[in-house]
């Protein structure tokens, strides 16, 4: 089985380490494209205004001076020497739970292999506490990454669909086991704007993503990872709602 990695916290992160190992479970024949810098937040974003760069780092290991997206659309096309059976993203440093999928540049590179027709699944590790940085703690997703991502090795994916795990901000011991939920949704606007002051007296503004409250009660991945279960969530590409389109056809009659 042939396996593409990715990410959007960049190519020397140490969630794409712990991707490795937990590939390396299930075949030896790994591939790595990932952006070259941190892409959090870039959702599924493509480099237009610029020519992208690709570095190769060894036989396998590729970086890419763009997004996630950037990353698996050159894996595909320009360094792979075949189309890879399965595409893994992340592992995330932090959650990607809810509606800021549509944020997440670690989905949104599952979705692009799923667009490719490719087997993706995007893997977030929670955390609780802001400022961690590269301390953040992936034991969870280390110790049960291979058992979430085994019995999708064969389950039936529908066209344009894409699976979303995440794993809770607890010891692995902890870890309560494995749910199989929808995608939650926040109730207040996310996060903050932190406001300050740069060394040359210029006004700045910093997005805040911590504070984001839910309501719990509900069999969402929000709830999954409070109760200290890890998520699975299938997500599908076709946005359309479909219960409004007899009502605005009729609008346009």
């Amino acid at each position: 089985m042939r396996i593409l990695l990715t990410n959007d916290d960049g190519i020397f992160a140490p969630g794409l380490e712990v991707l490795e190992r937990i590939a390396r479970q299930f075949s030896d024949d790994v591939w790595i494209c990932a952006p070259a810098e941190e892409q959090s937040g870039a959702g599924h974003s493509l480099t237009l205004g610029r020519p992208v760069r690709l570095r190769r780092h060894s036989e396998r290991r590729f970086s890419v001076s763009g997004t996630p997206t950037d990353s698996v659309m050159m894996a595909l096309r320009k360094v792979m020497p075949g189309k890879p059976d399965l595409i893994l993203s992340g592992v995330n440093r932090g959650a990607n739970l809810g509606d800021d999928v549509t944020y997440s540049g670690t989905v949104s590179a599952a979705v692009e292999g799923a667009l490719a027709g490719i087997r993706s699944i995007a893997l977030s590790q929670v955390y609780e506490k802001e400022g961690m940085g590269d301390a953040v703690p992936f034991a969870a997703a280390e110790a049960w990454g291979a058992r979430a991502i085994a019995p999708l090795l064969d389950a039936p994916f529908a066209d344009r669909t894409l699976v979303n795990i995440n794993f809770p901000p607890i010891a692995a011991e902890a870890v309560q086991g494995i749910r199989v939920v929808r995608q939650g949704f926040h109730d207040y606007a996310r996060g903050s704007v932190v406001e300050g002051t740069d060394p040359r007296g210029y006004q700045y503004f910093w997005f805040g993503l911590h504070g984001i409250e839910h309501t719990p009660g509900h069999q969402t991945d929000l709830e999954a990872i409070q109760d200290g279960y890890i998520s699975v969530t299938p997500l599908q590409l076709d946005l359309t709602h479909n219960a409004s389109l007899a009502e605005l056809a009729g609008r346009f009659a």
